[in-house]
């Protein structure tokens, strides 16, 4: 099989597991990792991992199937970040789904869905590795039936939701707030893309946190 993955970011964490994901199959099919929809020839199967680029039908149309993997029970959710969101809202449960990619963002018939729990404690780091090893096994799933699966239609009778797009800015904390109150937001934050931070007598600081066994 011919199987491209287009990933718009060389700097997001995903592409160490990515990277995984190609040795482990690469003896048994032929599989390019993209930076940008520029490249795309065409083949098999197209996945769209961590891609901020709206992939046209034209340029679908040039593979068999063309994937999305979305960290979200859709049609709730759908949008930019969706799971760090949820994290942030409380969220102890969520969903990763494997769709058809269409021309309305992350509204494709669905192949399946996985539910993963996050710790309370758990980091960005640790968070993730859950995500991102759910990904891969949903990626191994899409290969594994690329013939025979029969894709569902997302809900009509549950009404989409939809999360913005996450920027520096939505990593800053209150420090009116305690810790406890701020703790899930202040666990999402990447130390290296999304720092935590907060401005104190007109200066800016940022906080780094990591867990230590007792």
């Amino acid at each position: 099989m011919k199987i491209t993955i287009l990933n718009t970011h060389a700097e997001h964490p995903i592409n160490a597991w990515l990277a995984k994901w190609i040795a482990t199959h690469q003896n048994k099919h032929e599989i390019n990792l993209l930076r940008s929809k520029s490249e795309l020839i065409g083949g098999d199967l197209l996945f769209l991992i961590s891609c901020s680029e709206l992939i046209a039908k034209e340029d679908r149309e040039n593979f068999e199937k063309t994937l999305v993997i979305h960290a979200s029970d859709l049609p709730r959710g759908r949008g930019w970040s969706p799971h760090v969101w949820d994290i942030i809202s409380g969220a102890s449960e969520i969903s990763l789904t494997l769709l058809e990619a269409e021309d309305k963002v992350d509204s494709g018939d669905i192949w399946r869905k996985l539910k993963v729990s996050i710790p309370s404690t758990a980091l960005f780091d640790e968070i993730n590795k859950i995500v991102f090893d759910a990904e891969l096994e949903l990626m191994d799933f899409a290969i594994e039936n690329f013939n025979h699966i029969t894709p569902e239609k997302q809900s009509l009778e549950i009404l989409p939701s939809y999360w913005p797009k996450r920027t520096p800015k939505d990593s800053e904390v209150d420090i009116t707030k305690t810790i406890e109150q701020q703790f899930d937001l202040i666990r999402v934050c990447d130390t290296d893309r999304f720092p935590v931070f907060f401005y104190i007598h007109g200066k800016k600081f940022t906080l780094k946190i990591e867990a230590i066994d007792e």
